[in-house]
């Protein structure tokens, strides 16, 4: 029998929704100064209204929704689910104020792309924003990269009972400490101290190829943000291409594959125990599925001849399969080089790179490398299983920060959220199919969607189907939350109709 929440129990969901959409209001802050420091006085109205906006909205709901009780699992993962809706819609007040966007959907689309450091855009004129609204973009991805719940369980929580189930609802399961709140500001604590590193290497790069003082060190600020974050973003309308430079570029890789490697991995390298990096089964299986990926691409684009020079075609091939399998997302080719120069069985390898994705409990999207892993491990142990006969127990180990056996639920586990991110994909494949673009693009975008990977071969577009870009919005959205919290959202819903 299906119950119908009570009041209490809508009290719990609004109240914790309420403090997030808080902490979206407050991160706006950092782009009112900056529009205030850059004299955007049009921009600095914009994200006024926008603060008082989730302000309002969050203070509102926190007061209606006054409770003691404490969330349990399930409230947890619908606010887990709910609140990146809801932080949609209101977080996207600037960029529609911005005059930049064709309409409030495109808005909402831009932001929950950049929450989920997923990367597509509909923003139009980028080369001509503001400062303010370049430095939300890129906040956004920064903040989503570790977490918008990350953020209430760091600064508004802290030790509810229930801030465990927040924090698995937003696609994490692995804590670097016993306590939760504690993780989350150690995961803020690793992502400021690379920032704190990078950004002064950045910006001296950026400075050498010729830009000002300011701009450099804005630039560098916003690609250190899209790079750790996986996010896709850039200040410019030719993404990473625009800085025209291998050492950026190398620069670039080494944050974002940092940025796609598990939390808990940093943590326990910060720890002292460097072994793990290469005994990790998602630093392996990463390893694998990458060079896979990069000979199938290497192999067509040589094929083809696309680029005259071996190491101009190398250093191409591997900038655009290393970012996708990341689902960082940025690039430096145009986006309909992948359909008029690379060929189909290139593009097939970045889909395949972009859709297994990089490490869990990582700012990056996809299938995730661990279940990758554990599936070719469970194979491999049902295929001892039929050699050895009944009677032989067949025992197989994996290891992911300790020594761990194999069991047949964990395999389950893995399958199960690996069908539904191939279910997600076929939705977005379909859905580009049936608005009238060629299967393989459809199939580009649809995975990059879905993957939070932000690699686009130029089918995402401001001009697109307004249905294709709610479907982007829900591959965004349910490939971020890894399923479980959308799926707490749903039936949630159907008990208020349907619950007795």
């Amino acid at each position: 029998m299906m119950l119908r929440p009570h009041r209490e129990d809508i009290a719990v969901i609004g109240l914790y929704t309420g403090k997030i959409v808080i902490g979206i209001g407050l991160l706006m802050a950092v782009p009112l100064v900056t529009a205030v420091a850059a004299a955007e006085w049009a921009a600095a109205v914009d994200f006024a209204i926008g603060m008082g906006a989730c302000l309002g909205l969050g203070l509102g709901a926190a007061m209606a929704c006054r409770t003691l009780r404490e969330p349990s699992w399930t409230h947890g993962l619908v606010v887990a689910g709910f609140s990146w809706v809801a932080a949609t819609a209101v977080g996207a007040i600037p960029h529609w104020l911005s005059g930049h966007y064709g309409s409030y959907l495109d808005a909402a689309f831009d932001l929950m792309s950049g929450t989920t450091t997923t990367g597509l855009v509909l923003i139009q004129d980028l080369d001509h924003v503001s400062h303010a609204l370049n430095m939300w973009r890129h906040l956004l991805t920064f903040a989503g990269g570790q977490g918008i719940v990350v953020i209430t369980l760091t600064f508004m929580t802290g030790g509810a009972s229930g801030a465990s189930s927040l924090y698995v609802g937003e696609g994490k399961d692995e804590r670097l400490l016993p306590n939760v709140t504690r993780t989350a500001r150690a995961i803020w604590l690793i992502s400021l101290v690379y920032l704190a590193v990078a950004t002064p290497v950045l910006w001296a790069l950026l400075a050498a190829l010729g830009q000002s003082a300011g701009r450099s060190f804005l630039h560098a600020l916003w690609m250190f943000m899209t790079a750790w974050s996986t996010g896709g973003f850039g200040p410019q309308s030719y993404n990473a291409y625009y800085y025209h430079s291998l050492a950026f570029e190398a620069v670039m890789v080494v944050l974002f594959v940092a940025g796609s490697l598990n939390f808990a991995l940093h943590w326990a390298v910060w720890n002292g125990r460097r072994s793990e990096i290469r005994r990790n089964i998602e630093v392996i299986s990463f390893t694998v599925t990458l060079t896979l990926a990069m000979l199938l691409t290497t192999a067509d684009l040589m094929r083809l001849g696309v680029y005259p020079q071996f190491l101009a075609a190398m250093r191409k091939m591997f900038y655009q399969v290393i970012s996708g399998h990341t689902t960082t997302g940025l690039m430096t080719i145009y986006a309909r080089s992948f359909v008029r120069q690379w060929g189909p069985i290139a593009m097939l390898g970045v889909t395949m790179a972009m859709a297994i994705g990089a490490s869990a409990c990582s700012t990056a999207g996809g299938i995730k490398g661990i279940r990758i892993g554990v599936i070719a491990k469970g194979l491999a142990l049902t295929v001892r299983r039929s050699l050895v006969g009944e009677r032989t127990r067949v025992v197989a180990k994996w290891h992911h920060l300790r020594a761990r056996v194999l069991d047949d639920g964990v395999v389950l586990a893995a399958m199960q959220i690996t069908l539904c991110y191939l279910g997600l994909y076929a939705l977005g494949t379909l859905a580009g199919v049936l608005c009238g673009y060629p299967l393989l693009d459809a199939l580009f975008d649809g995975v990059s969607a879905g993957s939070n990977s932000g690699l686009s071969c130029g089918l995402t577009s401001p001009s697109m189907p307004s249905v294709l870009k709610v479907v982007y919005l829900f591959e965004m959205w349910a490939g971020r939350l890894e399923f479980t919290a959308v799926f707490a959202v749903f039936g949630y819903v159907v008990s208020m109709v349907r619950g007795r």
